[in-house]
């Protein structure tokens, strides 16, 4: 006999997503991934200078904040014909792994530790054997044991107090925790030390950008200048203050996350085949090293695996207007013009609300009908999973150095072949691999920075086709971002010097969508067929798979018409 558990909402996420899950025998056997609020920023844009669309679109997010920018100005770059100086190119990718880097560590620490780390265990550990496990594995200079013990010593009076804030509403006790009292407090600890770091490295966005979160960003360029002597521009000292800073991240990832993470996948290698879900993964590719009109000096090689056949990197082309990207509503509450049943790409999108949701807020999903405000994507009428571990993936497969001995490294330390990387647990050791390679990166983008200043070349603007009177009547443009959960795009039709159409396709809408006409899961609800259940009121299992994607769905947006609201969803706890 089965039940239907319901997560709603989904916590420790941006955003607000109900998983609803069919369990039997203790497994799960379907379930069904639906965004309860909808965006509506393509509404919002429609008639816009296209210059301007960059700042609307990256406030969908308080997270992924920046990548939103990049790839609006991106695609009004493309459509335009814009080439972008050297240095704004690399002040760019510079801001683009800082984002990335410290997404993934608030990530591990923050939104996914709690679901692998028992932190009412930590009160239980030994702190001299707790720094000499730590340091067996990292130079960190604060694992020591008096560090261990004085937070111990806080954690214990936090948890006596029966107040625990940020550690509250979690399955303490639960039996899938299996890591041992000392590691817990490791990880505690460093859930801390964490929350410091990750708010000065974001410091980097306010130098080049001016602000974080929702940093500058300008078609054409970047909107801040060089000028080394004086302080009217990015001098001397806020070049040296970048350069500490990236420092910075890299030690941390090097010897805290990146450490942390071989330390606890050990004990959940049975999560190495669980969770693994689709069997096609999309990259498009980033961080361009020759402009981003040419993909082969990307990092990030762009490409599709099928069939998790790393034999093969399928090429992709977001233009691709006959076989490629469309988006499908079979299940979403949209309507199209048309023909029912029929997928579009995005620059032929249409955002059309149409609710048809439950008759009330705890009632299940009528899974038969439309069930979410998420599109379904589709690349060549494939279902596929974007993120970290696709990044991974297609660079390994496609031969990219840096990522296969990245890869390899952590393979051989916890002594497992590739095949592990199909899973929750590879999904998120894959974020971990990823931010070593970014945040080692992005020390060298800043030394390419410092070189091309040191040669005179200190552009950061171009007004090539600045004056829209210079514009075709009608362009298209499509911008393209590997975010820290994937492959983001933006797609924008401009006519008449204003935005006729503009169409996001974000990380999780690929990751996170409802069925398709041919009943093709997407990624979350693929990945948690088949995932044990010990306890269908504490459904650890299923925040551990969901929360492996870092899912990001877009805030809510009611609507106005004459200052009278006229739509609003409401979301019920279950």
């Amino acid at each position: 006999m089965s039940e239907r558990i319901v997560v709603d909402p989904v916590t420790r996420i941006e955003g607000h997503l109900r998983i609803e899950a069919e369990v039997k025998d203790g497994h799960i056997v379907d379930a069904w991934s639906a965004g309860t609020m909808v965006r509506g920023l393509e509404i919002i844009l429609k008639g816009r200078d296209p210059r301007d669309a960059w700042a609307f679109c990256e406030r969908v997010c308080g997270v992924c904040t920046t990548v939103h920018a990049l790839a609006s100005v991106r695609a009004v770059e493309d459509a335009l014909g814009i080439q972008v100086p050297p240095a704004a190119e690399l002040i760019r990718n510079i801001m683009h792994c800082t984002q990335n880097v410290q997404d993934h560590v608030v990530h591990f620490y923050h939104l996914h530790a709690l679901d692998w780390v028992d932190v009412v265990s930590a009160l239980k550990a030994d702190p001299v054997a707790a720094s000499q496990l730590a340091q067996r594995t990292s130079r960190w200079p604060k694992n020591s044991p008096g560090y261990f013990s004085d937070l111990q010593k806080r954690l214990t009076t936090f948890v006596q107090s029966g107040q625990l804030g940020i550690f509250a509403n979690a399955y303490w006790g639960h039996p899938a925790f299996k890591l041992p009292s000392e590691l817990n407090l490791i990880a505690v600890a460093h859930y801390l030390e964490a929350l410091e770091w990750q708010k000065e490295i974001v410091k980097v966005h306010a130098i080049f950008g001016g602000k974080n979160p929702h940093p500058n960003y300008l078609v054409g360029g970047m909107p801040c200048s060089f000028n080394l002597e004086e302080a009217g521009g990015i001098n001397a000292t806020q070049l040296g203050q970048v350069a500490k800073l990236l420092k910075e991240a890299k030690d941390f990832v090097e010897q805290v996350y990146y450490p942390d993470l071989l330390a606890i996948a050990p004990y959940y290698l049975e999560w190495a085949g669980i969770g693994g879900g689709l069997e096609n993964y999309l990259c498009y590719g980033d961080l361009p090293t020759n402009g981003f009109a040419d993909p082969s000096g990307y990092k990030f090689q762009r490409g599709a695996i099928l069939g998790r056949n790393l034999n093969e990197i399928h090429p992709v082309d977001p233009r691709d207007t006959r076989e490629g990207i469309e988006e499908f509503i079979d299940h979403s509450w949209y309507e199209y013009s048309g023909a029912p049943g029929r997928g579009l790409h995005p620059w032929e999108g249409e955002t059309r609300l149409k609710y048809s949701g439950p008759p009330t807020p705890y009632s299940h999903l009528d899974v038969t009908q439309k069930y979410s405000w998420l599109k379904t994507p589709r690349w060549k009428g494939h279902a596929m999973e974007v993120g970290p571990l696709a990044r991974m993936l297609v660079g390994y497969a496609g031969g990219n150095a840096q990522i296969k001995d990245a890869v390899s490294e952590a393979l051989g330390v916890l002594q497992a072949p590739p095949a592990v990387l199909f899973s929750t647990l590879g999904r998120t050791a894959a974020r971990g691999i990823e931010a070593r390679l970014m945040a080692q990166w992005n020390i060298d983008f800043y030394d390419q920075l410092v070189q091309l200043i040191k040669a005179g070349d200190t552009r950061t603007f171009t007004k090539e086709k600045w004056d829209p009177a210079t514009w075709p009547s009608e362009a298209r443009g499509v911008g393209t971002a590997e975010a820290p959960r994937g492959a983001l795009a933006h797609w924008i039709v401009i006519k008449d010097g204003k935005i006729e159409n503009y169409q996001l396709v974000v990380p999780s809408t690929w990751n996170a969508s409802p069925r398709d006409a041919k009943g093709q899961r997407s990624s979350y609800e693929a990945a948690l067929i088949g995932t044990p259940v010990h306890d269908a009121k504490q459904p650890l299992e299923i925040i551990r798979t969901i929360h492996s994607f870092d899912p990001c769905l877009a805030c809510a947006v009611h609507l106005y018409e004459d200052g009278n609201e006229i739509g609003r969803h409401e979301i019920g706890v279950r």
